[in-house]
């Protein structure tokens, strides 16, 4: 699937020189970082939905020192 976006002159100049220091064409520069951002936002989503249930369990964080020591570290 192609597409097209409409840059401003700054703009191109901008992503060419990212995709040019990255040995990379400017349509390779451009999908690496619309993955990384879908990446990016689907890893929080995560982490919220994560630190939701650990809130709603009622359970409770402790020192690392305590684990430490029933592990005998």
């Amino acid at each position: 699937m192609a597409f097209s976006i409409r840059l401003t002159e700054q703009e191109k100049m901008i992503a060419d020189s990212y995709a040019r220091l990255h040995s990379m064409s400017l349509g390779e520069a451009f999908k690496q970082a619309l993955f990384e951002k879908i990446e990016d936002e689907y890893d929080i989503a995560v982490c919220e939905e994560a630190l939701k249930e650990y809130e709603e369990s009622g359970e409770k964080s402790r020192p690392i020192e305590e684990l430490w020591q029933e592990l005998g570290i």
